[in-house]
């Protein structure tokens, strides 16, 4: 078994959105905004070999956008695309045999499809794509909040293709891998745990959009539909990585991609990054 960070991008974002309800005062000593007051979040996939399988975890903003959308998201590349990265660790489209999907985001599926002519097609055409099925009836039935990041192009060629699998909870997908729903960001978010190693890796998702969500529980983002929900959850997952010593893969932190959860000398909860 083994996993890697695939980056896919970087975005640039108002902080109303990752530091919802938290002053300016307190967010801006640990994210400093750019000179059009906005700060980064990094697109970190993950790749894992496991059982002989390839398994991608989310895939970014992909590459369907025109050159408005780029420019609304800030979107930039400065260490490559997804496909760039994951060839460089040998790994092409058709390698990819399990997509898991933590939700159904633009920022985290776009990736999932791609233009071939007109049409839009599977990114990993050999894919299965697993995502929980209430995130796929979220997807499904928007509503007014909603309907502007779930965009059916990004996982309706799936379905249609019938390479979705729907899962139902907590699952395994190999003896090394398996998924954990963690509710708050969206009703069906899911985040990928890696066991068997030396220390189990946890990739964190949108349950802690940056290091700084983590080590504060208090702390939510404007994008939760369901914030009271991400608190009792994190709550939840920050003891279990403390008691497991647990890596930490983030997806958005342009900082940390890699860390671990301790405590200070006065027992507050801290990130400590890991090389």
């Amino acid at each position: 078994m083994e996993w890697h960070i695939i980056p896919t991008g970087r975005v640039w974002v108002d902080p109303g959105g990752p530091f919802g309800l938290v002053p300016r005062a307190l967010w801006q000593k640990v994210q400093k905004p750019n000179e059009d007051q906005l700060v980064p979040m990094n697109l970190n996939c993950l790749l894992i070999i496991s059982e002989g399988k390839g398994i991608v975890v989310d895939t970014g903003l992909g590459d369907k956008l025109k050159e408005k959308g780029i420019r609304q998201w800030g979107l930039e590349y400065p260490e490559g695309t997804m496909i760039e990265n994951l060839a460089k660790h040998g790994v092409r489209p058709e390698d990819v045999d399990i997509v898991l999907d933590t939700h159904l985001h633009a920022d985290h599926c776009s990736g999932n499809t791609t233009f071939a002519g007109d049409k839009v097609v599977a990114t990993f055409p050999n894919a299965e794509y697993w995502v929980q099925r209430v995130e796929w009836s979220d997807a499904m039935h928007t509503n007014e909040r909603t309907r502007a990041t779930y965009l059916p192009e990004n996982f309706v060629p799936i379905w249609e293709a019938g390479k979705f699998r729907f899962l139902h909870g907590d699952t395994q997908v190999t003896k090394d891998v398996r998924c954990v729903v963690t509710p708050g960001h969206t009703r069906g978010l899911q985040c990928v745990l890696i066991e068997g190693g030396e220390r189990p890796v946890f990739y964190i998702t949108d349950l802690a959009s940056y290091a700084v969500h983590l080590e504060r529980r208090a702390w939510v983002t404007a994008y939760d539909v369901e914030p009271l929900e991400t608190i009792r959850t994190k709550g939840y997952w920050q003891d279990w990585l403390l008691d497991n010593k647990a890596l930490i893969v983030w997806e958005h932190d342009t900082t940390m991609p890699l860390g671990e959860l301790t405590k200070d000398d006065e027992g507050k909860l801290k990130v400590r990054a890991v090389s």
